[in-house]
């Protein structure tokens, strides 16, 4: 029966171990830590980054500016879709939100952003509530 509570080793045998031995997989031995609803999480985010949105037509600036007007005196909730890309030259997501105000050829939507009128592509009337 060997003794458990050995103070005696030799650090020369724990030292070839690590240098001849030991094989550090890296990450690879980190992988099975990953919680499920990480892991969940990360599906989600690749699944939004491979959607592709399509660009709509171009409505004229008086067709903007009216629905525009007609919301913001409403109070009611628009989506807009800006002439933007993002880096790999794919049409960015749809903006749904309200019209806080103007100022002069801007509208201030949420988190009090600026949008430049000129920059909308499209804008449509939305029934879904927004907070």
């Amino acid at each position: 029966m060997s003794n458990l509570n050995n103070d005696h080793f030799d650090m020369d045998v724990v030292n070839n171990f690590f240098e001849h031995d030991y094989h550090d997989r890296g990450m690879v031995k980190w992988q099975g830590f990953y919680l499920s609803d990480h892991t969940a999480a990360l599906n989600k985010q690749e699944a939004k980054d491979q959607k592709v949105y399509h660009p709509k037509s171009q409505q004229s600036l008086e067709t903007i500016t009216a629905i525009l007007a007609e919301t913001y005196q409403r109070h009611r909730a628009v989506s807009l879709q800006l002439n933007e890309l993002d880096a790999n030259g794919n049409q960015l997501p749809d903006i749904q939100t309200h019209v806080y105000g103007y100022h002069s050829d801007k509208i201030i939507i949420d988190d009090e952003k600026a949008v430049s009128i000129d920059d909308i592509r499209h804008v449509e009337r939305i029934q879904t509530y927004l907070r």
